[in-house]
């Protein structure tokens, strides 16, 4: 099974190759970039599925050489090697069924991060900026560009709140796993008597909404033909030439009778209803957009909490997959890698569970 749908990978990919080099493929500039989107995605596999198939080649010729018998040493040769490919053998079958598995449709995207403080008051809007900064090393770590689309001072120089757009090739698929209450446990400057706080920071990461695009379909329109009426000079009102078009899913209706020609009062209508509807898919869409915002970031409460952060304890801990760190001062750096590539391969492997059962 995995052999096959590996095998139609790599002869869709050769067919994709030959595709790409038809010099008749540049002047469609959208199925270009379509094919070489494709082409890229499958190169990985395609290498693997090669090593793969390699691997089972010489395990095959040394378990042929060990049931053939004859010379000891040769066959001690033989067996050394299958140990050693067995184990190629296995890593290979894991990161292929890795591969195969769907990627999140937004893993390439720019990102909007929003943090806000949450229960805590003036420490949790200082921790917000220690976030701030943090997420903004980060992303200077990986060469992505980072622009504040608006922020929230405290007179204290916290952060009540601030908005801060990502812009990098895999930032979704990174900055994805910081989503949540993220819960900071430290004696506050404000703190005389050196007792420790704990206060709540959340944070949304929301993907870069594309463009809506609006396709209307006939069968989705009523058009009515009627006279047009009022002044509009010799001939206007003699013709049926106004047009009306109701959108039926939606009930939208735009009406339009200012030519006199009824083709060109339907492309006017036309113009009018595809702006409305894109209008109204937009609505819907960043309604989405909050909605799933709201989902992430819960209430803000001490209790709703995917890490910690202990001051006192020197440590970090991802309450999501129980990982400790106790190097607290790299991590608010900006080196939080370890933390996203732990949770990225729990995400892995619970993805791979669902699929094999």
């Amino acid at each position: 099974m995995l052999f096959d749908k590996l095998r139609q990978i790599e002869e869709r990919s050769h067919e994709i190759a030959r595709r790409l080099s038809d010099p008749s493929i540049f002047s469609q500039q959208a199925e270009y970039a379509r094919l070489r989107k494709e082409h890229a995605d499958s190169q990985e596999i395609v290498e693997r599925f090669g090593e793969y198939r390699d691997v089972l080649r010489k395990l095959s010729e040394a378990q042929h050489i060990l049931a053939e018998g004859g010379d000891r040493e040769l066959a001690e040769l033989a067996q050394a090697e299958i140990d050693e490919l067995s184990g190629r053998q296995t890593t290979l079958e894991a990161d292929l069924k890795r591969l195969l598995l769907p990627r999140d449709p937004n893993d390439d995207k720019n990102v909007f991060v929003e943090i806000r403080a949450g229960a805590g008051g003036d420490e949790a809007a200082l921790f917000a900026a220690d976030l701030a900064r943090m997420y903004t090393k980060y992303a200077e770590r990986q060469r992505w560009k980072v622009e504040v689309m608006d922020s929230s001072v405290t007179g204290v120089g916290g952060l009540k709140d601030v908005i801060f757009f990502i812009q990098g090739r895999g930032a979704w698929s990174r900055l994805k796993f910081e989503r949540g209450v993220h819960r900071v446990q430290r004696v506050p400057v404000t703190e005389s008597a050196g007792r420790i706080h704990t206060s709540t920071v959340t944070v949304a990461v929301l993907p870069e909404a594309e463009d809506v695009d609006v396709q209307v379909a006939e069968k989705d329109i009523r058009v009515d033909v009627y006279r047009s009426s009022g002044p509009g000079g010799q001939g206007v009102n003699t013709t049926d030439s106004a047009v009306r078009i109701t959108h039926v899913p939606t009930g939208l209706v735009v009406t339009c009778q200012d030519e006199r020609s009824q083709i060109k009062n339907r492309a006017k209508a036309m113009r009018v209803l595809k702006a409305r509807l894109l209008e109204r898919a937009q609505e819907e869409q960043q309604a989405a957009i909050a909605a799933d915002r709201r989902s992430q970031v819960g209430t803000g409460e001490r209790s709703e909490r995917i890490r910690t952060y202990n001051f006192a304890q020197n440590r970090v801990t991802d309450h999501r997959i129980g990982l400790t760190l106790h190097r607290l001062p790299e991590v608010l750096e900006g080196d939080i890698d370890e933390l996203i590539e732990a949770l990225a391969a729990a995400e892995q492997a619970e993805r791979l569970q669902k699929v094999a059962s």
